[in-house]
């Protein structure tokens, strides 16, 4: 992996980190304390899915280690109404849509600060682990939580990421260290230190390094014609650094700061089309972020929040076989982002709350094009909010106002943006001594342009207007224990509606593709969930958890059109998730299968743009016990168990038979 100069200085930084703990701490035993007993609360609270007026689904740090689930793309594809695209391999790009709706209109939050990226509006999710996560959580529409960044309420989905905040009992530190590795020259390493420094505050530092060849087997069908290939130029190298600073001042408030660095170096595979294996594509990614959060609640009456961040972006892609530009292509483009978050909430009286949030960011990209826009955009969002709530109903209303512009150093200025948008939802329980909810939503968003949209080159096009989704969902929820095999079951129901207008689509303009609001998408579907626990003995039992999605995403934006009504590119119409963990003293065993029904690569649903459905089954072993004063606990899975080749995108194969291996150790 190349280091960057940037590298070596986050490396300077972690070492100035450790050494700052490390003081800090030898400053705080050295003056003399007399501390009162203290209660300590272990155990988080999580909201009830069912209670929600929208649909919620949630997996913490219990469901993700009881399930056996590793990767942060493997835990969101168990939500229903979620399609991931991964572009193969384990440095593969993964990106979230929600109900067919687009990565763009999923916002992705961490730690309550949102994940952004100005040029192509879509976050990559393939950089965060599951190993410091307290929760992954997905919420459709506008969440029951009315207390978030304006940010949050502009998007159709959100994906939140939760990070664990140390937890100290007898000693004033914790240390883990985890070792993995698996098939295709896998190795991934991570070290995470927690420091309490007094008792006001408390940190902890994290890294780890993920390092893979990836040249995986596959197999290639042409026509009669098949033969056993690899998998070419997919290796990957990444170095992620974390850094928290946790502040808690009793009523004065709490502060969470964070600083995050993501370096990697990949090899982009390529599609494979006429057994071409010659991909000489790299990628080269950059990331620096710092984030801060306070929060204070003045009385019970009054809370107060505020965020601020620093984004920094840089990514350089190089492809050797251009033969377009001279045999050799080189991209270079570096965002930078300054955002900024304050609210607050207010309970006149009892089951009533309203908030009032403002958000405010500036983007800017530079890149290496010639005669390049180089634009900037000041982003303005303010969201007013309400929400009554009982133990019998549950009403939230929002009304978010959008203020967009944009400057460039050449070319065409586009227009300024602006727009309300509303939102509603109600969750009631008809019957007292009843769990049975129903719920119903409404919402109307929209998602402007990316930088890559408006100023890519030839192709973008300032004179693009927003994407407008509104969407419509009536779902049933029932949770609650029973006398019959399954002693603990929660269920869910939702039926839903999105319409997409202006769609942003590329379209052939004489020798040149141009970006064009030439889209309109209607989608139907309807998403189920369980989740149960059975009892066996005092020792043992089993779980299942499952979600079926079936989604009809018609494209109608011109009935003379060859496509009017195919389905749109990458939906499947019916998919879902299962899985059977059977809890006990000795191993802990998990099965879950993955299954997706056929889809299309291009607009048109022709045999030439068809993909087939595929069945991935998973096997995942685990069991922990405890040596002396630490804990280990050691973790194996045997992935896609058929062998099965298969295709989440076209022509970009995804591995077979593949192994992993977790070796973590915590004292």
């Amino acid at each position: 992996m190349r280091v960057f100069g940037f590298t070596r200085t986050a490396y300077f930084i972690a070492v100035c980190m450790f050494a700052f703990i490390d003081l800090l701490a030898q400053q705080a035993d050295s003056i003399l304390q007399r501390n009162l007993s203290e209660i300590e609360v272990v155990e988080k609270m999580r909201p009830s899915v069912t209670r929600e007026g929208t649909p919620v689904q949630i997996l913490d740090a219990k469901a993700i280690q009881r399930l056996g689930v590793q990767d942060l793309s493997e835990a969101v594809k168990r939500f229903s109404g979620v399609t991931v695209k991964d572009y193969g391999g384990i440095g593969g790009l993964k990106t979230v849509s929600v109900r067919s709706l687009g990565a763009q209109h999923t916002a992705v939050s961490y730690d309550g600060v949102s994940i952004t990226d100005a040029q192509s509006g879509q976050v990559d999710i393939s950089r965060f682990t599951l190993d410091n996560v307290e929760t992954v959580s997905l919420s459709i529409g506008q969440a029951d939580d009315i207390f978030k960044t304006a940010r949050m309420y502009a998007s159709a989905g959100a994906l939140e990421i939760k990070t664990t905040s140390p937890v100290f009992k007898d000693k004033d530190y914790n240390l883990r260290t985890r070792v993995g590795g698996g098939s295709f020259g896998l190795f991934n390493p991570s070290l995470q230190y927690d420091r309490r420094l007094s008792k006001v505050f408390s940190s902890s530092l994290r890294t780890d390094w993920l390092s893979a060849k990836g040249e995986y087997p596959f197999t290639l069908s042409n026509g009669q014609l098949v033969t056993d290939e690899r998998r070419k130029n997919s290796d990957i190298q990444s170095l992620r650094l974390e850094g928290n600073l946790y502040g808690d001042f009793g009523r004065s408030g709490k502060l969470k700061t964070k600083i995050y660095y993501y370096d990697s170096e990949r090899g982009l595979p390529g599609s494979v089309i006429l057994y071409n294996n010659r991909a000489k594509e790299r990628l080269w990614d950059n990331n620096f972020f710092a984030q801060t959060h306070y929060e204070k609640s003045f009385a019970e009456a009054l809370s107060f929040q505020a965020s601020a961040k620093y984004n920094y972006s840089y990514n350089k892609y190089r492809d050797l076989n251009n033969a377009v530009e001279g045999g050799v292509r080189e991209d270079r483009n570096t965002q930078q982002e300054y955002y900024a978050s304050a609210g607050m909430l207010y309970r006149p009286v009892n089951n009533f709350s309203v908030t009032l949030t403002s958000d405010i960011a500036h983007n800017r990209l530079h890149n290496n094009y010639v005669n390049s826009a180089m634009p900037k955009r000041i982003t303005s969002l303010s969201v007013l909010a309400a929400q009554y709530k009982t133990s019998r109903i549950t009403t939230t209303g929002s009304l978010l106002g959008t203020y967009i512009t944009d400057n460039v150093a050449s070319g065409d200025k586009p227009a300024d943006r602006k727009r309300l948008s509303p939102a509603v939802s109600i969750s009631l329980r008809p019957f007292e001594d009843s769990s049975l909810r129903f719920r119903a939503s409404f919402k109307d968003g929209f998602r402007v342009p990316t930088f890559t949209d408006m100023y890519y080159q030839r192709m973008g096009n300032t004179n693009l207007r927003p994407e407008r989704a509104t969407q419509y969902n009536a779902g049933i929820t029932w949770s609650g224990y029973t006398d019959h095999l399954f002693r603990y079951i929660a269920l869910s129901a939702d039926a839903f509606y999105n319409k997409v207008e202006d769609k942003i689509v590329a379209i052939p303009n004489m020798y040149l593709w141009r970006m064009m609001n030439l889209g309109e998408v209607d989608i139907k579907g309807l998403d189920v969930n369980i989740n149960s626990e059975t009892p066996l003995t005092d020792k043992m039992s089993l779980l299942f958890t499952a979600s079926y999605s079936y989604q009809e995403a018609l494209d109608v934006t011109n009935r003379s059109n060859k496509n009017y009504k195919h389905q749109i590119p990458y939906t499947p119409k019916h998919s879902g998730v299962a899985s059977l963990t059977f809890e006990n003293l000795w191993v802990n065993l998990t099965y879950s299968a993955t299954a997706v029904g056929e889809r299309y690569a291009l607009q048109q649903n022709v045999n030439e743009n068809h993909i087939k459905g595929y069945i991935e089954q998973n096997i995942s072993l685990n069991k922990t016990f405890s040596v002396n004063n630490a804990s280990i606990r050691v973790q194996g899975e045997v992935l896609n168990i058929g062998n099965k080749t298969y295709d989440i995108i076209k022509y970009y194969p995804m591995p077979g038979r593949a192994w992993r291996l977790n070796m973590s150790l915590i004292f």
